[in-house]
């Protein structure tokens, strides 16, 4: 008797499920989750190019069954252009913390915005440097009490927090995309997740998503609080919604 051929499975992306590396009450793995629901959505986990940045961003190098590259710290944008100008066909997502996209790598961002790189910006912002200790960082708020700003940040002597998607809104083309959600709207932070990413498949141009996040283990607090934080103080000065949608009504 003939054997008869087995059917070929579809090929499933998530493969094994395993503990993130992140601490307890980090926002890092609800945007991540979020990232990795709209790859599948969109069936696209076979072109994308995952970079991400050193901090605490740098943990998410294996987090997807994806093809990865952790870079230097502030160079993901410069790295994601160069991989979608060898090959454009490419989905580049470049993966960062306000500190390695408002900082060290603030020229790349402003830069790769300006001439329209057709590359997709994930930027999570939790007001300070999370993985060396919370220190005052370019998001971090006036008045708020840091490892380096311990009697609260003081705008007089040390500016305001830099608003990046105003910023990027600004610069860009009329075929850019921009945005700002937060972790604790997931539904809409996914969606302008998905308009980034298609945004790119389409064509158009440099899409930027900031994702407004959470680190009790640096802000000093219980849930409560780290909940108000991010609902109520971050959220008075980073407002959440859609900037610039090409062709489109914007979300607030």
């Amino acid at each position: 008797m003939a054997v008869q051929p087995q059917p070929q499975m579809p090929k499933v992306w998530r493969t094994e499920t395993k503990p993130h590396k992140f601490c307890p009450g980090c926002g890092h793995p609800l945007v991540l989750k979020a990232i990795g629901e709209a790859i599948e959505e969109l069936v696209i986990e076979e072109r994308v190019v995952f970079g991400c940045d050193i901090g605490c961003s740098l943990l998410a190098w294996d987090f997807f069954n994806l093809d990865s590259i952790q870079t230097h710290h502030g160079r993901t944008t410069p790295v994601i252009t160069g991989v979608k100008r060898a090959n454009p066909d490419i989905i580049g997502i470049a993966y960062m913390g306000d500190g390695g996209g408002y900082a060290i790598g603030s020229q790349h961002l402003v830069n790769a915005a300006t001439r329209n790189e057709k590359i997709t910006v994930f930027l999570v912002n939790n007001t300070q440097y999370g993985m060396t200790g919370g220190q005052m960082a370019p998001t971090t708020l006036p008045g708020q009490k840091t490892e380096t700003s311990p009697y609260g940040r003081d705008p007089e002597t040390t500016g305001y927090p830099t608003l990046g998607p105003e910023m990027i809104a600004a610069i860009t083309g009329p075929n850019a995309y921009v945005a700002r959600g937060t972790v604790s709207n997931l539904r809409q932070l996914k969606r302008m997740v998905k308009r980034a990413l298609e945004n790119q498949m389409e064509g158009r141009g440099f899409s930027f998503v900031e994702a407004l996040s959470l680190c009790p283990t640096n802000w000093g607090t219980n849930a409560e609080e780290t909940w108000h934080w991010l609902e109520e103080d971050m959220a008075k000065y980073f407002k959440v919604g859609e900037l610039k949608v090409p062709g489109e009504a914007k979300e607030g």
